[in-house]
């Protein structure tokens, strides 16, 4: 595991590169001719070693709209406002206003046993973050863009990006207010035969 902390110009200087490619290539999402602009344009492609556009499992996808829905509801954006919701997902990549951004890198040899060695630092992480009065955002969507990470810090090639972690002192923004519905225990404790 390795860890890249951005903070003053390095945060700023790959937040602005992160949103520039988040511009080019949200209109990719506009149908083929949309898709044929981004590839021709090569500008904001992911850059990452995991296949992170993969559409959800149906066992999972009810789940995720659900958590969406909720969401966008509790942060007042209509499902319909494709604008306000670009602008929404946008603010992951200015870290959420969050001085401090982490980039979490696991070893590529490990596979998927490096998820669960991320998970538990990550969580006492967390944990040992907000015992200390700072707030904290995992986040999923800047590993997109390893190549611009890898710009600014000096990272093996046999580490992967897998996330980052905002790393700041909480706002009362109302999106921080958000709970995300937990399946129940029932939902997730296997039975017995």
């Amino acid at each position: 595991m390795r860890v890249a902390v951005a903070k003053g110009d390095v945060r700023d200087r790959l937040s602005n590169d992160f949103l520039s490619r988040w511009e080019a290539i949200k209109g990719a999402r506009n149908g083929l001719l949309g898709k044929i602009k981004a590839v021709l344009k090569r500008r904001g492609l992911p850059t990452s070693n995991w296949i992170i556009t993969r559409p959800y499992h149906k066992d999972l996808i009810g789940r995720s709209k659900n958590q969406g829905m909720s969401f966008f509801n509790h942060i007042g954006i209509d499902r319909e406002d494709k604008v306000a919701r670009d602008e929404a997902w946008a603010r992951n990549y200015d870290f959420f206003g969050a001085p401090v951004e982490l980039f979490i890198f696991t070893h590529k040899s490990l596979g998927k046993y490096s998820a669960s060695d991320a998970g538990l630092f990550m969580q006492n992480l967390i944990l040992s973050a907000h015992s200390r009065g700072l707030g904290t955002c995992p986040q999923g969507a800047v590993a997109v863009w390893e190549d611009a990470v890898r710009k600014e810090f000096e990272i093996s090639k046999n580490y992967s990006l897998l996330c980052g972690i905002c790393l700041g002192y909480p706002s009362d923004e109302r999106v921080n207010s958000f709970k995300a519905d937990r399946p129940s225990p029932s939902e997730i404790i296997l039975p017995k035969k």
